[in-house]
């Protein structure tokens, strides 16, 4: 395990006898039934918030599969907090979590890999992976992507029909991932449902009757297991792909470690394929309910579809939600924030936020004004595979608005959770 910043050590938290004395906020937004409410019925209440009290003392998660000995977390709403908890590392580290539930220490790099890194290690770390990304290998990631959205469109109008997530949603990040890294075409559903695990660990409908931990240290394991075998396969046997650039890297003479591989892979077949797929699966239905905007985007689509993809981005927030551990006292937005305290920021509150964009509650494909969080509020955790994701959504819209015209989407059955906003089933037919 690597500490990170020196100021990002895990303190004792000398506040926390004070702290059990403060009164929550009387609006909770910590609670698994919270985040069972639909998207609309959340964002009511985070408006209030961002209105009344825009950091506010919460309750922590119910339904973790770990407890905690703080008394309670901060959660942040409005865009301009949101920035300045991402852009200020050094006051609110990563390398204690991110997650609003915690997650066990051994396991927390191995799932996250750098997203819980703080600098120097954070750093070092990201310059090795960007290493691996080649000017020939983002060439060839492009040319990958533009067929594979191809490919993708003519097996949903052959289908005629079925889950768009299945058919359309699932498959473009999932084979771009795993098409990009290398990985084996037989391993690839399996690495991609052990992800899918990750993600919904805490959904009753993923664990049946199992776990949550359970079901959650059996999809880690899965992935890392493939992730080492993977690397070591490329040791071996090297190909034009990303997994064997990744072995390969060197930044002033260092290398990534065979564990840094595989908790890398394991970033890549979650955030890789999660953010992407719900934002296709929401930005298509959105499509269907505002076919004015549809329209519009019709009417120049090469000049207005880069645009229209920010704005999907911020329709749909994918990633709701992120923390960060103050290292030391600080105060935010008028609060005093303790060192050791959780600091969890709303990316899907920043994106509605009414100081921010004109209309927030509106989905308008034309917002010229759109700096909107959904890779994240800036600073050095900026996604660093946003390149990659804004290429797929340009390329499978494309192709979805110009060759299946007669789509028509369902209603989405979500996932329940406060982490990404998933769409886990989506009707669809070709009329």
């Amino acid at each position: 395990m690597h500490p990170g910043t020196d100021a990002a050590i895990r303190p004792a938290h000398p506040a926390a006898e004070r702290a059990t004395a403060r009164p929550f906020h009387d609006l909770e937004v910590t609670s698994r039934a919270f985040w069972s409410l639909p998207f609309d019925e959340r964002e009511r209440v985070f408006a209030r918030l961002r209105e009344e009290a825009p950091v506010s003392w919460q309750p922590m998660m119910d339904g973790a599969i770990m407890g905690s000995e703080l008394p309670g977390m901060w959660v942040v709403t409005r865009h301009e907090h949101i920035a300045q908890v991402s852009q200020e590392p050094e006051t609110y580290c990563s390398g204690q979590g991110v997650q609003f539930e915690d997650v066990p220490e051994d396991l927390l790099e191995a799932s996250h890999s750098f997203l819980a890194m703080d600098n120097p290690r954070h750093r070092q770390l990201r310059r090795l992976v960007s290493a691996a990304f080649t000017r020939r290998q983002v060439e060839r990631i492009g040319v990958q992507i533009r067929q594979q959205a191809t490919a993708i469109v003519d097996g949903l109008l052959e289908a005629g029909g079925g889950d768009f997530v299945r058919l359309v949603s699932q498959r473009m990040p999932t084979w771009t991932v795993y098409e990009m890294m290398g990985l084996d075409p037989a391993l690839r559903e399996e690495a991609a449902h052990l992800a899918d695990e990750m993600v919904g660990f805490n959904d009753p409908d993923v664990c049946g009757d199992r776990e949550a931990g359970d079901v959650l240290n059996g999809a880690l394991v899965g992935l890392l297991s493939m992730g080492l075998e993977f690397a070591d396969l490329r040791r071996r046997e090297p190909a034009d792909d990303l997994m064997t650039n990744l072995v390969q890297a060197e930044v002033d003479g260092e290398r990534l470690t065979d564990d840094e591989i595989a908790a890398f892979f394991v970033l890549m077949s979650v955030a890789g394929n999660d953010t992407t797929r719900n934002t296709i699966s929401l930005a298509a239905h959105a499509l269907q309910q505002h076919p004015d905007q549809r329209d519009w985007l019709l009417g120049d689509l090469e000049g207005r579809l880069p645009g229209a993809v920010e704005e999907f981005i911020r329709w749909a927030s994918p990633v709701m939600t992120f923390r960060r551990t103050a290292t030391r006292d600080t105060v935010l937005a008028g609060q005093p924030i303790s060192a050791g305290d959780w600091v969890g920021v709303v990316y899907a509150s920043g994106n509605r936020d009414e100081r921010v964009f004109d209309e927030p509650h509106r989905f308008d494909l034309g917002r010229t004004h759109n700096p909107h969080q959904g890779f994240g509020g800036g600073g050095p955790h900026f996604c660093l595979g946003h390149f990659v994701a804004r290429q797929q959504l340009r390329d499978v819209f494309r192709e979805l608005l110009t060759r299946a015209p007669s789509l028509h989407l369902g209603e989405p059955t979500y996932l329940a959770g406060n982490f990404v906003r998933a769409v886990t089933a989506l009707p669809c037919e070709i009329r």
